[in-house]
């Protein structure tokens, strides 16, 4: 979201790309709330494995799906026009990787996370 702000802001291309990128704030902010509907509905519990400590502190101990993926991956969608393309997946995918990584997803949260943001992404309205 703060990346959009941004964009709105700095971006002197024209009212076009402007108006696209306070649209990629409401998309990000929209696939959080979808997310957090989701996590609520679904209450799957974030891994727990004995002889590996998560390595780095939650919100809340709900897992499905990973909020930071959905937010990444509609940001990266949402922004594919105004900003190379390339980077914005790599950057979403490199964070969704990193997730399992820190032992607080499990792959099905990043996959779900991903085809959320995505999805929500392309049905927003322009």
């Amino acid at each position: 979201m703060a990346l959009g702000a941004l964009g709105a802001v700095l971006d002197r291309r024209g009212a076009a790309q402007r108006a696209a990128w306070r649209r990629g704030v409401g998309v990000v902010a929209g696939a959080y709330a979808a997310n957090q509907a989701v996590k609520f509905t679904v209450r799957r519990p974030r891994p727990q494995l004995p002889d590996l400590p998560q390595l780095t502190s939650t919100r809340s101990q709900m897992s499905f799906p990973s909020a930071h993926t959905t937010t990444s991956f509609a940001a990266a969608r949402a922004y594919r026009g105004l900003l190379p393309a390339r980077v914005l997946y790599g950057i979403a995918g490199t964070l969704a990787l990193s997730r399992m990584y820190l032992g607080v997803h499990y792959p099905t949260d990043v996959l779900a996370g991903a085809g959320l943001g995505t999805a929500i992404a392309g049905v927003w309205p322009r």
